[in-house]
């Protein structure tokens, strides 16, 4: 018999970035450090004095959901798709969204905090971010550097392709669509590969939305050329 914590986990925030959907996130946060996020609390949390000490510390850990990815059922083993999306693992030797409880786990750099916004309250700006817009935060933490790193720890398959990148040719008649300051974060964000790792076709266009534009390329071999930029 599974044991149920109630519903005294709720969201406190909730985190806005460039990205509307899923696809195009980072698979895990600080691949791309450029990448900006601004946390909002909710209403019930809208307390300057819950930061108190917070400018003492440099990175900060997110507990948050996978709201898109709330499974009704859960399986033993998944297909990370960095293994090509074949191999299966544990669930719990991975960071799959596809959980028993779908909660996601991030390391972010504080850049500031803006404790009295005129219209929100205290919020937190952040980067390194691997969420989608709105994503509910349910606690933040301080990274604490003596207790958190672990320099010798191993990374188990996920060192295989840790390496792992793609060249990207980015026309400058796209990329001057995008606003300067993002520019260089898309372009790591596509170096990462966005694709579903089973997926090979280089005839197939794939797109994303980010900074309210979408994002159209292909792939081939180790490649990737944008072939179109539009508004949303």
């Amino acid at each position: 018999m599974t044991e149920s914590v109630g519903t005294w986990i709720v969201p406190i925030a909730r985190i806005h970035t460039d990205f509307p959907t899923k696809f195009g996130l980072p698979r895990q946060s600080g691949l791309v450090q450029g990448l900006e996020g601004i946390i909002v609390f909710e209403p019930a949390y809208r307390e300057p004095e819950a930061l108190r000490g917070l400018e003492g510390f440099s990175h900060l850990w997110l507990i948050w959901q996978f709201s898109q990815s709330i499974c009704e059922e859960w399986s033993p083993t998944v297909r990370p798709p960095r293994l090509g999306g074949n191999k299966r693992v544990g669930v719990f030797a991975s960071r799959s969204p596809f959980r028993p409880n779908s909660i996601g786990l991030s390391c972010v750099k504080l850049e500031s905090a803006e404790l009295r916004h005129p219209d929100l309250g205290p919020v937190i700006y952040v980067s390194g971010i691997d969420m989608m817009d709105g994503t509910p935060i349910f606690d933040i933490k301080p990274y604490v550097p003596h207790g958190d790193s672990r320099p010798e720890a191993k990374g188990g398959f996920s060192a295989q392709v840790k390496d792992y990148e793609l060249e990207v040719e980015f026309p400058e008649q796209w990329l001057r669509m995008i606003p300067k300051e993002k520019r260089i974060s898309l372009i790591q964000v596509l170096a990462q590969d966005p694709r579903p790792a089973y997926q090979k076709e280089p005839e197939r266009i794939y797109g994303f939305a980010f900074a309210g534009m979408e994002i159209k390329f292909t792939v081939e071999g180790t490649l990737l050329r944008v072939r179109k930029v539009e508004k949303r």
